[in-house]
């Protein structure tokens, strides 16, 4: 408790609820932070690798923008913007649909699948945690935080 207090420069919280919501806020941006260290060395952002994943399980099928917005943990950010980012690096291809001629569908490419693939050997995101938690402790972790969001 104290730790958190010296690393956000608050000299108390009102309830233990408002520092755990300020607990979660602050380690859910040390984690991006951590994303974003081990992504920054392949030269995408967060926002970027998360659409080459969710494209990745997609694959073969297209996606659409929509159902990436909707799979997208930031939903805050502009996934139109980040698609053509990604069509930049050829890392994805967008199409007209073939049924729909207003609709776009938007595939992870063989260099998109093969730069997921050089991820996946070199670095582990579950490192990012399983560093300072043990597996009961990330089961316990993911227990409660669905509870906080009532899902469990």
């Amino acid at each position: 408790m104290i730790q958190l207090q010296k690393e956000t420069n608050a000299p108390r919280y009102e309830s233990i609820f408002h520092e755990a919501m300020v607990n979660l806020a602050f380690t859910q941006n040390w984690c991006n932070d951590q994303v974003k260290q081990a992504v920054s060395v392949y030269d995408i952002t967060n926002q970027q690798f998360n659409v080459l994943r969710i494209l990745r399980g997609q694959h073969p099928d297209p996606s659409t923008i929509n159902l990436l917005k909707s799979r997208m943990l930031d939903k805050m950010c502009d996934a139109s913007r980040i698609v053509d980012r990604l069509v930049q690096k050829d890392l994805i291809c967008k199409k007209t649909n073939a049924y729909d001629k207003r609709a776009v569908d938007i595939l992870i490419n063989e260099k998109g699948l093969a730069l997921l693939k050089k991820m996946d050997k070199e670095m582990s995101l579950s490192a990012i945690l399983s560093a300072n938690l043990t597996h009961q402790e990330a089961e316990q972790l993911t227990s409660l935080l669905e509870k906080a969001r009532g899902r469990a």
